[in-house]
């Protein structure tokens, strides 16, 4: 889908304190040949007591702030998470607007696991182009021990805690929104799900591995799966840069999953055909992977760090398991000078 008149008005993240991969692998929490593997140096990790969707808030606040928009313009706000909010049977998405926004502004809640944030962004932006002045994305989770074990739940994924934001507005911003596009395998969501459906949650720590595991068993391999799911991604990237209207060789930079260095390699230069300085690696390798939230976050940091030049194109490439994939195409139309915050 091409946008005409959707712009990125604003953007936030809040982080936690960086805990490092050699602290992690001292204890014994990360195996060292991973660690090695991965390449990762540290990942956000949020005070016990900070729960996911005040993340979001500080987030959006900022997003809010930076646009130089009025809370009353922002319509729409959706909020995206992959794991536990801070209340069970609760809508974290009104907490969310209420106290970022305001009582009036219509807020849902989203989840397709790791696709979520960008999946969100798509929703946001029709809402947008259809007549919504401004519209918000928000994405917040803690990875928290000891029903997550955030440095071995998933290998090659090293889980951080934060929330992020991105304000969409039709009244202008820093960055257009050219296009995005959207693809699945609803069949592969088998390679997560385990054994077997439970009546009731079963309170037992995440065991990620543990169910692709079972998977492999029983498919015999998980190499198809990930072949499809590398169809998927190419099929929606390609969708997404042509209606952009340009190639692969015109991104400046690509935000992806924040992985660990092999996963990297396999997301950005095998698949996309673009080299890792094109990507946002040195910052995943600090932040962690950070749910749905990855692309926002990524882009975020490129413009803090002043790295981005008016007219540059930014692919952002989403993933999550179910198989789901949304990738967007932003260009500069100028470069904000922000302090970093959160």
């Amino acid at each position: 889908m091409r946008w005409e008149g959707v712009y990125v008005a604003g953007t936030g993240v809040w982080l936690g304190e960086p805990e490092s991969a050699r602290s992690a692998v001292e204890s014994g929490a990360y195996d060292a040949e991973q660690a090695a593997a991965d390449e990762i140096l540290s990942v956000s990790v949020a005070e016990e007591s900070t729960a996911p969707p005040d993340m979001a808030i500080h987030a959006a606040t900022t997003a809010l702030k930076r646009s130089g928009l009025d809370a009353s313009a922002v319509g729409l706000l959706i909020h995206s998470s992959i794991w536990f909010q801070g209340v069970e049977m609760w809508p974290a998405a009104s907490y969310v607007a209420a106290h970022a926004l305001g009582r009036d502004v219509t807020a849902f809640g989203f989840e397709q696991e790791c696709n979520g944030g960008l999946g969100a962004l798509e929703i946001a932006a029709r809402q947008v182009a259809a007549g919504t002045s401004a519209a918000m994305v928000t994405t917040a989770d803690r990875f928290g021990a000891p029903l997550v074990q955030r440095w071995s739940s998933e290998p090659g994924f090293v889980y951080g805690d934060g929330g992020t934001a991105v304000l969409l507005s039709a009244a202008g911003g820093f960055a257009r929104l050219l296009s995005t596009a959207s693809g699945s395998d609803n069949s592969l969501e088998a390679v997560v799900r385990g054994a077997a459906l439970r009546p009731l949650p079963s309170g037992e720590p995440l065991d990620l591995l543990g169910r692709v595991q079972h998977f492999a068993r029983a498919h015999g391999s998980v190499r198809e799966a990930t072949e499809r799911v590398g169809a998927v991604m190419n099929a929606v990237v390609d969708t997404a840069l042509a209606d952009a209207g340009i190639g692969r060789q015109d991104v400046a930079r690509v935000v992806t999953l924040a992985s660990g260095r092999s996963r990297l390699q396999w997301q950005v230069p095998v698949l996309l055909g673009l080299p890792v300085e094109r990507s946002t690696w040195d910052f995943a390798r600090k932040a962690g992977h950070l749910g749905a939230g990855d692309q926002i976050a990524g882009f975020n940091h490129l413009v803090e760090a002043g790295v981005l030049s008016v007219g540059d194109r930014v692919l952002l490439v989403g993933g999550g398991s179910g198989f789901s994939c949304t990738c967007a195409v932003l260009e500069m139309a100028e470069v904000p000078e922000w302090e970093p915050v959160g």
